[in-house]
This record gives structure tokens, C-alpha cells and sequence, in this order.
């Protein structure tokens, strides 16, 4: 997709915001701008429709803080709508986008949205929320032994929003860090994965070839996934369902295309390392625990000094006891001793690296945050100091084994932005027919 524009940065909220008034002025006519909910800190949840239907569709940017690269593809994939009007006659729904479903968190990201491939700013001033605080994560489930209705009013805005328009398809734009390409959707088509699967090639983009993301998710094609069932996940680390359970509801096709940062051909090399897979299982599993054990250390020595409720000290608390509960999982899984891939073995490297500096990166946002409070106690100040020299030798450790260089952000907005228009010429060919 030759046309997509190219990119130099990430777009911050403010500017998100800026650009949905500015096209609702440019086309009062064919767009409709208006506001679904306010999140937790007051910020104005709003969503833009384009298109006359007859079915409806709904497309999440931001799900996740970190993932800012759907906010691009929204921002095209509605400049394309409102200059084409055969193109919105032939796919037949009314748009409606949400472009940061979570904008209190993406601002603690946005020191590094100006930055794109900087892997060092990214860990740096990363945040992500635990499980139960994502937007993505915080869907009731009721019934089936497991009941969560912690809902969070940044998803009670999407919800309320699928219940008005009761969607045919709902989008949720995710991204990686160094992962290939991959894409999950919720039902077993075959058809549909085989061209998913195909798109991001065309841009030069490797697929996923390593573990799946989320562990026991069924391929239907290479890098597609059937979408697991979110009380499994839900159930397991106390959080809630996904936006696909709730899609369910409706009948929806529902979708999440998920593109990396940084790219390697590694991703998708399944040739054997002579390596048993037990022993690249082993080895990851045994460097997390390591990383655990260490920030557990650090909290213990700080925990009877915090005094500041930031987010940073929620997420880090609540992610060490997830991983804990991760650990417990992995000591379940048996291992096996058939030969690794070289996708497997890159791919449990990297989540080591990735891992470390995202927790320790956000755990020094929590100290700062101390520091900055006037809270300098003698603990806080030396796990600062002891810290931020393990960061550098983590980061040191990732340079030299580096995923790849940075993906030009012009392609990952073409792979999604393409995922879209092919689930929405399949959903619209396969959708039944009124009679």
C-alpha cells in the first residue's frame, strides 16, 4: 500500500483528539463525532463515524498503552473512507473508531511515542498495566466457575458502544516488540487466515513462526490463531475477558492484527537448532525466575518506604505476582525433547530481554516517582542506584543479541490497515443474507 503516508513518530492524545475535531469539521456531512464515557483520571472517551451501513463495525486503537501504532492505522484507515465513497459502498458498514481506547495510560508512554525504534527511550519510559487494569483484559465474564465484573469505565465505553451499534465486526489493533507479524481471529475460517497470513510479506514483514503469544492457541494458518477463550486467561491471573468475548455477543467477527517494532528473519526461521526444545524452555524459564527473584528483592527492601500510590507501583506489584502465577504455570507444562526451532529458541531470548527491560524499566518509573515526592530514604535511594546499573547491563545484554532494525512505521499501518479491508470484504461476503 504504496499510499499510506510515512511516519516519523507516534501521535501523543492531544493530538489524537485534535484530529478527530479536524475531521469532523472538514466532512460535517459523512462523519459523526460524539462521546462514549470519560476514563478513570476524566479524560474524554470519544468515537468517530464514517459510512451509512448496513452493518456495523467497530475498530479499537490503543488497546494497550504501549501499542500506539493502531492510532496511525485508525487516523488512514478513516482518511481513506472519507475520500472514497465506492470503497464505503462496497464494504457496506458504518465505521466507528476509537483511536487510544485507554489515554491515561498512553500519556505515561508518550515520552517515548517521539522516538520510535529507540529500544533504550521505549524501556525507559514504558508503561503497561497489570492484567486486571487493561482496558483489553477488563470485560465482565459471568458463569462457567469463573465470575469478573471489574469492569473498567474506559471498557464500559466500548461496551456500551457495541451495545448501540451491535457490530458485524469488531478490530482491536494490537502491536509487539520484536515478534513477526500474527493475527488471531475468532473463527475457524480458513479462507480468511490464508489471506491474513499472506499480507504482511507484501510488506516485507516476517510472520510469527515462534511460540504463540498466549500458550495453547490453535494455528489455522502460518501466524493465525484461533482467538482463546478469555475466561481461560481471565480465570488464570484474575483478570477479566477480552473485547472478542464481548464481540461474541453480537455474532461478531472479530480480529486483532498484531506487528512488531523491530524485525528479524529469525521470527520465521523453522529449521532445527540441534537444541532440544526442553533445554530452550529450561533456559527462559530459569531467566525469568532470576528476574523475578531480583525485583522481588528490591521490593522488599523499599516496600515499608513507598509512600506514593502511582500507577508505576501498581503495575509492578500486580505484574510480579502475575509472573509468579506465570512460574507456577510453567512448572505444570512438561517439557519435550524433540529439536528447537531457531523461531523458538530467538523467540525465548528475546522475551527474556523484552522482560527485563520492561519490568525494570517500569519498577525505576516507581522509585523516581519516590524521589521526585521528596521521599529520598536511604533503601530507596540505593535500590535506585543498584538498579539502574542492572538496567544497564540487561540493556547491554539485549544491544548485543538485537532483534533487528526498526520496521518503518508506513508498513506496520499498511499490514493493519489491509487486515481490515480483508475482514471486511470477508465478513460482509460471509455475513447472512436478510430475507
Amino acid at each position: 500500500m504504496s499510499w499510506v503516508s510515512s511516519y516519523a513518530a507516534f501521535p501523543s492524545v492531544d493530538a489524537m483528539q485534535a484530529e478527530l475535531d479536524q475531521v469532523a469539521a472538514a466532512h460535517p456531512g459523512l462523519v459523526r463525532l460524539r462521546r462514549i464515557g470519560t476514563s478513570r483520571l476524566g479524560e474524554p472517551l470519544r468515537v468517530l463515524s464514517v459510512g451509512g451501513g448496513p452493518a456495523d463495525a467497530v475498530v479499537i486503537g490503543g488497546p494497550h498503552p504501549n501499542e500506539p501504532i493502531g492510532a496511525l492505522t485508525v487516523s488512514a484507515l478513516i482518511k481513506l473512507l472519507c475520500q472514497d465513497a465506492g470503497l464505503r459502498t462496497e464494504l457496506g458498514y458504518r465505521w466507528h473508531f476509537v483511536p487510544c481506547a485507554d489515554p491515561d495510560a498512553a500519556r505515561l508512554n508518550e515520552a517515548w511515542y517521539a522516538k520510535p525504534g529507540d529500544r533504550r527511550a521505549y524501556a525507559e519510559h514504558f508503561y503497561r498495566p497489570d492484567l486486571a487494569d487493561q482496558v483489553e483484559w477488563t470485560f465482565p465474564l459471568i458463569g462457567g466457575g469463573y465470575h469478573f465484573d471489574r469492569t473498567l469505565p474506559e471498557t464500559a465505553a466500548l461496551m456500551r458502544l457495541m451495545d448501540e451499534v451491535r457490530p458485524s465486526l469488531v478490530y482491536s489493533l494490537h502491536n509487539g516488540e520484536y515478534q513477526g507479524a500474527f493475527f488471531y481471529i475468532n473463527r475457524n475460517d480458513v479462507v480468511l487466515a490464508e489471506r491474513l497470513a499472506a499480507l504482511p510479506g507484501m510488506e516485507g514483514i516476517p510472520l510469527h513462526h515462534g511460540e504463540p503469544e498466549l500458550p495453547g492457541a490453535t494455528s489455522i494458518a502460518p501466524a493465525v490463531y484461533l482467538t482463546p477463550d478469555g475466561a481461560h486467561v481471565g480465570a488464570a491471573f484474575g483478570a477479566g475477558g477480552s473485547s472478542a468475548d464481548y464481540a461474541a455477543r453480537f455474532g461478531a467477527l472479530h480480529l486483532v492484527t498484531e506487528v512488531p517494532y523491530w524485525a528479524d528473519d529469525r521470527v520465521s526461521d523453522q529449521s532445527e537448532t540441534g537444541r532440544p526444545y526442553r533445554e530452550v524452555v529450561a533456559a527462559g524459564a530459569k531467566a525469568r525466575r532470576e528476574l523475578i527473584e531480583t525485583l522481588h528483592a528490591s521490593m522488599r527492601a523499599v516496600s515499608h518506604d513507598l509512600i506514593v500510590r502511582s500507577p508505576f507501583r501498581r503495575s509492578t506489584e500486580s505484574t510480579l505476582e502475575t509472573f509468579r502465577k506465570l512460574a507456577e504455570l510453567e512448572e505444570a507444562v512438561p517439557g519435550l525433547d524433540r529439536p528447537a526451532t531457531v523461531a523458538e529458541e530467538f523467540g525465548n531470548r528475546q522475551m527474556v530481554h523484552l522482560l527485563r527491560l520492561r519490568l525494570l524499566g517500569v519498577f525505576l518509573r516507581m522509585l523516581d516517582a519516590e524521589l521526585a515526592a521528596g521521599n529520598l530514604t536511604p533503601a530507596i535511594r540505593e535500590q535506585r542506584h543498584l538498579l539502574a546499573e542492572r538496567f544497564d547491563l540487561w540493556y547491554g545484554e539485549a544491544e548485543t543479541d538485537s532483534p533487528g532494525p526498526p520496521v518503518e512505521i508506513r508498513r506496520l499501518v499498511a499490514v493493519q490497515l489491509g487486515a481490515a479491508l480483508i475482514a471486511a470484504k470477508h465478513a460482509a461476503e460471509t455475513r447472512p443474507r436478510a430475507t
